[in-house]
């Protein structure tokens, strides 16, 4: 079995290609570096010799990809590669459209036209929008009900995924997919080797750790006046090594004909003031935070059940303690306080 990874040099993608890397399996990655890294490539191919295959692209370009998987004898497929602002995506519909849905239409045809038989999909919880309080925690039948492009883009991939599925099932020549649905993922690789580095930084985590190192002047709480124990919003934090972990479990049981969908989180939430003070104690420093006004769309409280993968496959998140999480982010960021541009080399 060969392992495409979409993405491999973004956050969440590197650090499945360190999993499958340890794992033993052979694993080739496109990624067209525009908000990815060539540096956490270039670490796992020091790490893993000969093992790695990069190639930088796009999705989009079905005859790259196509030539890539006759290459490689690709049999699975995990798709990381998309844009991820919601902001930007309500600013840059089109982009985002073109970027999450129509790319990855292309390289579904491909699959298609290919002896693909596993697709795990990176999927979003943001394809729930905003339920109300009694759809809170958010379970896997709650309705879709983006309010987004971001999230709107992320769901009509799924249909596409479901219609194909449905359609290879009825042509007599089965695949297998599936969608994983999570909201904030969380942490660093514990062994140090990988880390987050976005540009622009919109995550709360490292956001306060640049704050912690000096790198930001403060730290903005949007609203202290919701309907919570400190006022502030509740979301969950997944550690990236459990999503890939929950990814990985995925490929290894879905078997062709089967479509499955699961909701990625820890089942509880921390405050936006719970997650400052995490930070405050791991780091034992100070920085400026600002109370401000609320931003539109922002709901009081929002996480998820992961009960539905919990009972079929076993998975549960291993690293739940928020000052953990925390903590894995913290020793990269002092190492790395510019992210990946002053990377050392490592073996």
């Amino acid at each position: 079995m060969t392992v495409l990874v979409t993405g491999g040099a973004g956050y969440i993608g590197s650090h499945a290609l360190l999993r499958l890397l340890r794992e033993g399996e052979r694993v080739v990655t496109i990624d067209n570096l525009l908000r990815g890294h060539r540096r956490p490539i270039e670490l796992l191919q020091e790490r893993f010799p000969g093992k790695l295959t990069f190639v930088e692209g796009d999705i989009a370009d079905e005859g790259l990809v196509s030539g890539v998987m006759a290459a490689h004898g690709v049999t699975t497929v995990m798709h990381f590669a998309a844009l991820t602002y919601v902001g930007e995506s309500v600013e840059k519909p089109l982009w985002y459209w073109t970027g999450n849905a129509a790319a990855s239409l292309a390289l579904l045809r491909v699959c298609d036209r290919s002896g693909v038989e596993r697709f795990i999909f990176s999927s979003t919880a943001a394809t729930y929008g905003q339920p109300g309080a009694e759809h809170v925690p958010i379970v896997e039948t709650t309705p879709q009900h983006p309010i987004n492009p971001y999230g709107a883009s992320k769901l009509a991939f799924e249909q596409m995924l479901w219609d194909w599925c449905r359609q290879r099932a009825s042509s007599g020549r089965p695949v297998g997919a599936a969608a994983l649905r999570y909201f904030n993922v969380a942490g660093c690789d514990r062994g140090g080797l990988l880390g987050e580095d976005h540009d622009p930084e919109t995550h709360l985590i490292p956001v306060i750790l640049q704050a912690a190192l000096g790198l930001r002047e403060r730290i903005d709480i949007f609203g202290e006046d919701y309907p919570t124990p400190d006022g502030t919003c509740i979301r969950d934090y997944l550690h990236v090594e459990d999503l890939v972990d929950a990814h990985v479990r995925v490929m290894r049981a879905l078997q062709p004909g089967e479509t499955r969908r699961y909701n990625l989180a820890i089942g509880r939430g921390y405050s936006v003031r719970e997650v400052i003070e995490a930070c405050r104690a791991v780091t034992g420093r100070e920085f400026a935070v600002r109370a401000g006004a609320r931003r539109a769309g922002d709901p009081p409280v929002l996480y998820a059940d992961p009960s539905l993968i919990a009972n079929e496959l076993g998975w549960r998140a291993e690293v739940t303690d928020l000052h953990a999480i925390v903590e894995s982010a913290w020793r990269w960021f002092l190492e790395h306080p510019r992210g990946y541009g002053d990377s050392p080399a490592r073996a």
